[in-house]
Order: C-alpha cells, then sequence, then structure tokens
C-alpha cells in the first residue's frame, strides 16, 4: 500500500514538473518603411527596413530589440514589420543582429512570416475618390507597397506543418458581414470590386505550435485601423469583422471560413489557442465598432483576466481610469493576448511600460525611441 501511495505520489510531482510555462507576447513595432524615411516619400519599399536590419546600428531597432530581451517572451508576434522575402534579409536578420546580441541575447529558432494584403493593388477605386490608383486605400489592404505592415510571428518552439493562412478569405463569404453603404444608400463597393475584396487588411493566420505533446494554436492578425475614411464608416466594419472572424473560429461557428488551400472550418472544442495581435479596437475607447471587440471579449472561451497593465500607461494619462490597460502612447487599449480558458493558467500579464526612472524608461521616453505602441504579455501555465 506504502509503495502503491509512494508511485502516486512521484507521478503527481513528476506531472508538475513537466508542466510549462510559456510567455506570449505581441509587439506593434512600428518596423515599416515610412517610420525610418519622410511620410510621402516617393519610390519607398520594403528595402529601406532591409537596409536597417543589414547591421545592427539602428538605436529605434536596438530599443526595440532591448524590450524584447527584458520581456523575454517563448513567442512573439510583431506587427507593422516590412513583409521582406528572403528571411536572411528580414526577419532572420533581425534576429541575427538585434536579438542574438549582447549579454542578455535571446533566440528564435522558429519563426513564420507570408505575405499580407496591405499594399496589394487592386485594380478599383475602392475610396470612392475617382482615381483607380492601386495604392494607398486602392489597395486590397491600406499601404502604399505590397507587405507594408506586414506580421512575423518568433518563437523558441517548433510549429506544426499544418499552418493554416486566410489572406484570400473574401469579405462577401461571411455571414451577415457590414456591408459599407454610400448616403444614398447604395453600395459603396462596386460589385466587381466587392466580388474579389479580401476581409483581411493584412491576413488571419493559424499556427499549431508544438510544446512536447502539447499542440497551441497562435491565432495572429492585425485588422485595419477603424479611421481613415468618412461617415460610411468602412474601415470601422472591416475591423469589425476582421475581429469576429476569430470570434467565429473559436466558437463552433466557423463552417463558413476557408484558408488559402480550400480548407473549411476552425477550432474544435478543447483545443488550446492564444489570440495575438493589434486588433485597433477597445470595448471603452476609441472610433471602432465597440461590439466586435466587447464581444470577443466576452467569449468564454477566451480568459481575459487579469487585463495587461502598466504603470506608464497610468502615468501617462493620470486623470483616465482605463490608461493603465493601454498598449499605445496615444491612448488606448489596442494590442491582446487572449489565451484559451481551456488548457491554460495564466499567472502573470503586463504591459511593457515603465514610468520615468524606472529602467528601460528610456526606451519609451519618445515616440522615436521605439515605436507609439507597447509590448503586452501574458505568462501562462499549460494545464489539463
Amino acid at each position: 500500500m506504502l509503495k502503491t501511495v509512494l508511485l502516486a505520489m512521484l507521478l503527481v510531482a513528476l506531472r508538475a514538473t513537466a508542466q510549462d510555462t510559456l510567455t506570449f507576447a505581441t509587439y506593434n513595432v512600428s518596423m515599416e518603411a515610412e517610420n525610418y524615411v519622410r511620410r510621402g516619400t516617393p519610390g519607398i519599399s520594403q528595402a529601406i527596413l532591409q537596409q536597417q536590419l543589414a547591421t545592427d546600428t539602428n538605436s529605434q531597432i536596438r530599443n526595440i530589440a532591448s524590450i524584447i530581451k527584458s520581456v523575454r517572451p517563448d513567442v512573439l508576434l510583431l506587427n507593422e514589420f516590412d513583409y521582406i522575402n528572403e528571411p536572411d534579409s528580414g526577419v532572420g536578420a533581425f534576429i541575427r543582429h538585434y536579438l542574438n546580441t549582447g549579454p542578455d541575447a535571446i533566440d528564435y529558432p522558429y519563426f513564420f512570416y507570408a505575405t499580407v494584403n496591405t499594399g496589394q493593388p487592386s485594380p478599383y477605386d475602392l475610396d470612392n475618390n475617382g482615381k483607380a490608383t492601386g495604392v494607398g486605400s486602392d489597395a486590397w489592404g491600406f499601404g502604399n507597397y505590397p507587405g507594408q505592415y506586414g506580421m512575423a510571428v518568433l518563437s523558441r518552439y517548433p510549429f506544426d506543418t499544418t499552418i493554416r493562412t486566410f489572406q484570400r478569405f473574401l469579405w462577401k463569404d461571411m455571414p451577415g458581414a457590414l456591408i459599407t453603404k454610400k448616403a444614398d444608400s447604395t453600395n459603396w463597393y462596386t460589385p466587381e470590386a466587392w466580388a474579389q475584396m479580401p476581409l483581411s487588411s493584412k491576413s488571419h493566420w493559424d499556427i499549431p505550435l508544438k510544446v512536447g505533446n502539447t499542440t497551441i494554436h497562435i491565432l495572429a492578425s492585425h485588422p485595419t485601423p477603424p479611421t481613415f475614411d468618412g461617415p460610411e464608416d468602412r474601415n470601422g466594419k472591416r475591423n469589425h469583422d476582421e475581429i469576429r472572424f476569430w470570434n467565429d473560429y473559436i466558437s463552433g461557428n466557423a463552417k463558413y471560413i476557408y484558408d488559402d488551400r480550400g480548407k473549411h472550418g476552425g477550432l474544435t472544442a478543447k483545443q488550446r489557442f492564444v489570440i495575438l495581435g493589434d486588433q485597433n479596437a477597445s470595448a471603452d475607447e476609441g472610433d471602432a465598432i465597440r461590439e466586435g471587440i466587447a464581444s470577443l471579449l466576452r467569449n468564454p472561451l477566451i480568459n481575459t483576466q487579469p487585463f495587461p497593465a502598466s504603470e506608464g500607461g497610468a502615468a501617462s494619462r493620470p486623470n483616465n481610469p482605463n490608461a493603465r490597460f493601454h498598449t499605445a502612447f496615444w491612448g488606448m487599449r489596442a494590442d491582446y493576448v487572449l489565451p484559451s480558458s481551456y488548457g491554460f493558467k495564466v499567472i502573470g500579464s503586463g504591459v511593457w511600460w515603465p514610468v520615468a526612472g524606472q529602467p528601460g524608461a528610456q526606451w519609451v521616453a519618445k515616440r522615436e525611441s521605439s515605436s507609439d505602441h507597447r509590448l503586452v504579455w501574458v505568462k501562462a501555465v499549460v494545464s489539463e
């Protein structure tokens, strides 16, 4: 009997020590060409970021790397990281020249990046200003060159080979999609444009992460800002539906969704996931159609507690009770790390935003010090 009890206690102890503690993070790093040259400069492309990554001398990027090395996330989504086709000149160069350096060096042996809709030219006048330019607001996602404001996921753990991307999922194929209308109640988009309009302004990715025998779905996206339009609110409606995509994907309402390989459906019950990204929306502030993000945060399949917070955010707007939850210096909770209720025990979270005088405060002292956003992280133990 005693041997049986001791064996049971040993098995419990082994299970406890085998549990993995992971830190998930999202960070809009503003590493796109117009961050390094004057906005509106003609002929810009991803080559500008490529040039900045060729050495380790860009102070702004070095500060971004210092913030990442301070938090040391196991999985990190970078938003607004320009798409560069050759990884040795893009995300690989960022890891090699900025993250793998110094006494606090950190390595990410696994990364994923892919094309996005920003800057991909359409043949249509999508903003209805009388000109079809193929760029800016006339691209399939706002951008002045293909891949501007792209995404990349860095990881200490390997990915499964069944990565799903949804760059080409059409907005019209979402049941109940928010239709944009002109003042005269006619459709904003022509039938030809609407028939080809993707939902994602960048893309939506489902990246299965392998942690031992456990699979964790990293659900990454960056919906369009719900601004820079007019009373038709075309960007606000797209933002709402881009956020709704994940709500349907995790909730069993995804039969209509198809990926870029034609496979339909979303996640099934009792699957671990973490939604990462700059959602450009808050349930309490800003110009978004708030029900989109509010509905996602109400989803019982998601663990939203505790809200990531910071002293720096609170100090930036002392009269705003929501400021401690802000993730951007311009004053809103825009960036989210949302683990599934199933399969995780959250043990910590935060927004990396120190106050003046604290270590690293110089890295966020000004907009040009690093980014207009802050790194958001959640630490969780993988559980049953």
